[in-house]
């Protein structure tokens, strides 16, 4: 029977987890020529949703580890993300703001960063359990190189985001699990509303 971990072990193997994606990521972006040197765009505005507890949790960890100062201006930056992402969805547009903790195009808790922030910018597939599905094409300067390709690698991400979830339901409790609402939220909101309820 599965056991509920507490958040110290839940934490070591979530970076674990973590450094295999840095592996896997590395290999594919290596494999298709794929750099963010000199971008002129930049990932951490796009408008992402995050769905574990666990890397909330995470999250917050390392915000905890920072100074009090550094901590307190990453608050103030999500509560206005917040806003203004509530402002552009009222009016039907798809947010487009800079993350509140990228310091001059460096994270500022790059250790504790999130999985899509970790795997977006390569081609990558995730396959469901009732046999769909899903794949996407990583960032704008990815999809030009896989443009002018015949063929180019594929990340399938299934098995890691198996494993993601695998840790949710050890972190937040095999039987409390189904019970809890579902997270969709910004790493924004994720600050702003602090500990996740677990």
């Amino acid at each position: 029977m599965t056991k509920k971990l507490l958040p110290a072990q839940a934490f070591r193997k979530l970076a674990a987890l973590y450094a295999d994606m840095q592996d896997a990521y590395v290999r594919h972006a290596g494999s298709l020529g794929l750099t963010c040197d000199n971008c002129p765009d930049n990932c951490c505005t796009s408008y992402f949703q995050h769905h574990t507890r666990i890397e909330w949790a995470y999250l917050l960890q390392g915000l905890s580890e920072l100074p009090p100062e550094r901590r307190a201006e990453y608050e103030r930056r999500a509560r206005a993300y917040v806003r203004e992402a509530g402002d552009a969805l009222a009016r039907g547009e798809r947010p487009h703001i800079m993350c509140p903790l990228n310091d001059d195009g460096r994270c500022g808790v790059y250790m504790h960063r999130l999985m899509i922030c970790r795997l977006h910018g390569v081609p990558n597939r995730l396959r469901y359990p009732n046999g769909r599905s899903v794949d996407f094409p990583g960032c704008f300067r990815s999809q030009e190189l896989c443009a002018s390709a015949d063929s180019f690698p594929v990340l399938d991400r299934t098995a890691l985001y198996t494993r993601l979830m695998e840790l949710e339901v050890q972190f937040v409790g095999p039987g409390k699990i189904r019970s809890l609402p579902r997270v969709d939220l910004t790493l924004a909101e994720m600050i702003v509303q602090g500990t996740p309820q677990s």
